[in-house]
């Protein structure tokens, strides 16, 4: 029976692999034996291949019933939920309905879109482990139909680590926005404290609200906000400082003129930290736009030994510039940044000795050196000089001591310019810093070059004044008047008109501020004012505006600038200039950064 139940057995299996491989029984005979055996192996070779795959694969599989639960499982779907092998898990989870594999409010809606779209892939949802705890996980689940009903084939991926990330990741935004709102708390009370100790005057409370209210509106327009807090912050600083210069030039007591070089060095300190800080900002935002040109190294070296020789004189420095007749090819008023810097740290750290400002060629650049015999650098503090608010502190430090930003504006400029800047030094014999700047081969106009220019006598001498800040004009007629000048003040050129000209007055200068009240300009009120005197009256503008578009416009209309806050000396010698007989007064310089 046996035996017969074996060949009974055999010859089904015979047949119904020959329809499988279609073949009927005369091909069989025909083709032999070894044909049929090959087909045999290639398709166990393909059984194994995807047994292989499917027990070996990263990632979750499974086969199940939607009315009833699952079918097959693979061993990472075993491992994804706690459980030994996947026959453990079949075993378990013999039905959806039970709640052991899926949710059971979450399964109902699974299904429904299932059911909808036939496929759903990167479906997020919760499987329960073994151990009752729930696992996150991605289904990219499909639906077949056969003979025996409807057929469920998933790919199964943990994503618990995914999730973690995500919710560190939320964690950490949340705390970023709460450290960004107790920074902003922090500012914001200082700025109160600031406004509370700054209240002085009524017009620095409207400068506050001015720069303010620009604030608000700087994601809008940064470069508008800048000129805005430059204009209304260094206006009150301008006046204090005409001042202060005015009683420095009065013969006071001895205990009054110490107290008035304190408040001088005290508003000097201020200039230049707010200043520093208005072009870091500046410079941060790109609202800086370098002018690149072709200039005479004799020109710039020149405008810096007569700028700094004063200086090197009154501190006992010898000064030695090795100039070189090439020409080079950059931003006039930033590499003027630049070198200024390196001299007024030079000077300040030089107690005795020199300071030589001279340039080197290195094939197609020229590098720009300053050295100087101070006490030098430790070159482990060499790479914190140009970090912001870090200074080297030396016993042998002379003058006012800085603020600590000098430097790193020097490096974002040469950034900008693409000038590499350069430091070495030793200590106790000095430091040498230097910026590499292209040599230009394009033609340069002749440039007359700077010289110190004799003081004139200002006695009796009418001058025009108008700024629409009555603390500025204050300030300026004392100092003017300290010079022993015929002072007209107004705040536009109407009152000018009305108050000098109309009588009689004949003014041999003008003194303009750039931004006056309605959205004029000075330069609007200097061709007013020339057009109803008839003749062609010297002018020159007094400005906190430092934006390229001002300076492009000054030079254009040739008129000599100066920043606010206006140092006398440059002042005095501007209209020293500017007041000579017309045969030897020069091109007008404008003034640098």
């Amino acid at each position: 029976m046996k035996k017969r139940f074996e060949a009974e057995h055999s010859s089904s299996d015979k047949l119904t692999i020959e329809r499988l491989m279609g073949l009927g029984g005369q091909s069989a005979r025909k083709s032999h034996y070894p044909e049929l055996v090959a087909k045999l192996e290639e398709l166990e070779e393909e059984r194994n291949r995807y047994k292989s795959i499917f027990e070996h694969a990263q990632h979750g599989i499974f086969q199940a019933r939607l009315d009833s639960g699952l079918v097959a499982a693979n061993p990472a779907l075993a491992r994804i939920c706690g459980y030994t092998d996947p026959q453990q898990l079949c075993r378990r989870v013999e039905s959806f309905a039970s709640g052991l594999l899926f949710d059971k409010d979450e399964y109902p809606l699974l299904l429904e879109k299932l059911k909808l779209y036939g496929k759903l892939f990167g479906y997020e949802t919760r499987l329960l482990r073994q151990d009752g705890s729930a696992v996150d996980v991605s289904l990219n689940v499909l639906l077949k139909d056969d003979d025996q009903g409807s057929l469920m084939e998933a790919f199964v991926a943990d994503i618990t680590e995914r999730k973690k990330a995500q919710d560190k990741l939320k964690k950490l935004n949340e705390e970023l926005e709460q450290r960004v709102e107790d920074r902003t708390r922090e500012l914001v009370s200082l700025n109160q404290q600031l406004v509370s100790e700054i209240n002085e005057r009524s017009s620095i409370e409207q400068a506050l609200k001015v720069a303010r209210d620009a604030a608000e509106q700087a994601n809008k327009s940064k470069d508008k906000y800048l000129a805005a807090a430059s204009h209304d912050l260094l206006q009150p600083l301008n006046a204090a400082r005409l001042l202060v210069s005015t009683l420095q030039e009065r013969e006071l007591a001895e205990e009054n003129n110490h107290l008035v070089e304190r408040i001088h060095i005290a508003l000097e300190g201020a200039e230049e930290l707010l200043s520093d800080l208005l072009d870091i900002a500046r410079l941060d935002q790109n609202a800086v736009q370098p002018d690149l040109t072709s200039i005479p190294l004799d020109y710039l070296f020149r405008m810096l030994q007569v700028e700094f020789q004063p200086v090197a004189e009154q501190r006992s420095v010898s000064l030695r510039v090795l100039s070189s007749g090439l020409n080079i090819r950059s931003d006039t008023r930033l590499l003027m940044r630049v070198l200024r810097n390196f001299l007024s740290n030079a000077f300040r750290y030089t107690p005795a000795g020199r300071v030589v400002l001279g340039a080197r060629r290195r094939g197609d650049h020229l590098e720009l050196q300053v050295w100087d015999t101070g006490p030098g650098i430790a070159e482990d503090k060499l790479g914190d000089i140009f970090r912001e608010f870090q200074q080297i502190d030396h016993q042998y430090q002379t003058g006012r001591k800085g603020v600590g930003l000098g430097l790193a504006i020097v490096e974002r400029i040469a950034g900008m310019l693409d000038h590499p800047i350069r430091v070495s030094s030793t200590p106790g014999k000095g430091t040498m810093f230097s910026v590499s700047v292209p040599i230009s081969s394009e033609p340069v106009q002749p440039i007359l070059q700077p010289q110190q220019i004799p003081q004139q006598d200002l006695s009796g001498r009418p001058i025009l004044v108008i700024d629409n800040e009555q603390d500025i004009l204050v300030s300026m007629q004392a100092l003017l008047e300290q010079w022993h000048c015929e002072v007209c003040m107004a705040i536009d050129p109407a009152e000018a008109i009305e108050n000098y000209l109309s009588k009689g007055v004949k003014p041999q200068l003008i003194l303009a501020d750039y931004h006056l009240n309605n959205d004029a300009t000075g330069v609007e009120a200097v061709d007013q004012v020339r057009r109803y005197a008839g003749y062609d009256i010297p002018a020159a503008i007094i400005t906190a505006d430092r934006s390229p578009e001002g300076r492009k416009l000054f030079r254009e209309r040739q008129l000599p600038v100066l920043n606010k806050p206006v140092k006398p000396g440059k002042l005095r010698a501007l209209i020293s200039h500017l007041l000579q007989p017309p045969q030897q007064v020069a091109e007008s310089c404008i003034d640098g950064p």
